[in-house]
């Protein structure tokens, strides 16, 4: 099939997170909108191998742990708990379905083309999708990223995985080596610690989390060090090499020395991401780039071609399904004619290990950098009823406020649902609230969230339960 076909109000390339909510957000606004997407589902990286299947096996190896470990110092006794893989990775395929099916649901519902197939800009306003060219007023480049490999590492998605192998392995490591103590590594290396694999991270830097408040990362390190993890820290890999029986590592110190050998069965290569705007015709249409190969936006998310914008992972900024989807719905708002607005310093960032860690705001290092003067208040869960009848009491809450106007800068949490607490100190801070507005305001009783009030009292100097 080739010729040119029907014409839209906006074409959006890519149905990950950023793409599709793009879409639903233009049509609701009347446009008429079709999306572009070569995956047999839609929902990108996120729904299909990303977010959602690490979010399921993350809860069901929780779920295991608990049963196998946690739940006899609760008084309930139980017996032959046994690890059902495929059982396992049936629950995560079907969570993935039900997701992505309702997308497909939405799409139908709103009246959104989903055209098969891989889309390629031909010109501002025409869009090339498996021969055949669509016109449309606007396009938008939601494409999303790709795993990013380091120089001396060739994944094979068998002994040397990405995230989207590691979400996959037919049955649990002995030995699993994690390449990078970030978000992705911590996460699916906490899966298979879990259910049993030795797990040994390998990180660069000489943390992990090293976007993260230092504070959280020590506290991180040494919760999942007590987990069972290894941590080699300040530390390069310089080559892996698979073979039938598993995978030898070459490490190095980052800052030179002598090297190590290591022994791996699986190695987990997760040094992040970089941003998938190859092939999709740019280059032909004049569409600019930085050096690190995402698409040059004004603040108004277009390129530097008229009628050509960009949103998510292949712009600047964060990597994160949530802030894709806000630029989605901002953009599409901004092309009916109406105002919107993002603001990059808060947008949260969870990790959804045990306990898990979240973020938002300016950390510690960034604000002594900045030079800002700012008073820091901090609870354990240690001393919260509701954590200790969880028998969940490691970690703590932080909130960073201005030495002067008591505004709230930052908070950071290593805790249990801290992705959940977190929302209340991003809204707080939306408003430009202080802590003291979060210390006076009425928290139920007996919660979680009261780690969050006593943080915010501490700000002030007078937490009322430690």
């Amino acid at each position: 099939m080739s010729g040119t076909s029907s014409s839209y109000d906006l074409i959006v390339i890519g149905a990950g997170p950023g793409g599709y909510v793009c879409a639903i957000r233009a049509a609701q606004l009347g446009m008429k909108v079709a999306c572009v997407e070569k995956r047999a589902t839609l929902g990108g990286t996120c729904l299909n191998v990303g977010c959602i299947p690490s979010k399921a096996l993350l809860s069901a190896s929780e779920k295991y742990h608990e049963a196998k470990d946690e739940l006899g110092k609760m008084g309930i006794k139980v017996s032959g708990v046994k690890l059902d893989l495929d059982g396992m990775m049936a629950h995560k395929t079907g969570v993935i379905d039900s997701n992505t099916k309702g997308i497909e649901f939405l799409f139908k519902k709103n009246k959104i083309d989903w055209l098969k197939g891989a889309g390629k800009v031909v010109a501002a306003g025409q869009v090339d999708v498996g021969g055949t060219v669509y016109q449309t007023k606007n396009i938008v480049i939601a494409t999303g990223s790709d795993v990013a490999v380091p120089p001396g590492i060739t994944l094979d998605e068998k002994r040397i995985v990405s995230s989207t192998g590691a979400l996959a392995l037919s049955e649990v490591p002995k030995k699993l080596v994690v390449i990078g103590g970030g978000v992705i590594g911590l996460e699916l290396g906490a899966v298979w610690g879990r259910l049993g694999a030795e797990v040994t991270v390998i990180e660069y830097m000489d943390r992990i989390l090293p976007t993260m408040d230092g504070e959280l990362s020590k506290e991180m390190q040494k919760i999942l060090t007590k987990q069972g993890m290894t941590f080699k820290l300040s530390t390069k890999v310089a080559s892996a090499v698979a073979d039938k029986k598993g995978v030898t590592l070459e490490l190095e110190p980052a800052a030179g020395g002598t090297k190590e050998t290591l022994k791996a069965d699986i190695v987990l290569v997760a040094v992040g991401r970089k941003a998938y705007t190859d092939g999709l015709g740019l280059d032909s249409v004049g569409v600019e780039r930085d050096e690190r190969g995402r698409i040059k936006t004004d603040a108004h998310f277009q390129s530097n071609v008229a009628g050509i914008y960009a949103i998510g992972d292949v712009i600047a900024g964060p990597m994160l399904a949530h802030k894709a989807e806000d630029e989605g719905v901002v953009l599409a708002e901004m092309l009916a004619g109406q105002s919107g607005h993002i603001d990059y310093n808060l947008i949260p960032g969870v990790v959804y290990t045990w306990p898990e860690v979240a973020s938002v705001g300016q950390t510690e290092e960034q604000l002594k950098g900045a030079g800002v003067a700012y008073k820091v208040g901090k609870f354990p869960f240690m001393a919260n009823g509701r954590a200790r009848a969880m028998n969940c009491t490691d970690g703590f809450v932080k909130i960073l406020a201005d030495a002067k106007t008591d505004r709230v800068l930052g908070c950071h949490i290593v805790g249990p649902e801290a992705g959940t607490l977190i929302a209340e100190v991003t809204v707080v801070m939306e408003f430009g609230g202080s802590s003291e507005d979060i210390g006076r305001t009425c928290h139920a009783h007996p919660t979680l969230e009261e780690v969050v009030k006593e943080a915010a009292l501490a700000v002030l100097g007078r937490p009322l339960h430690i």
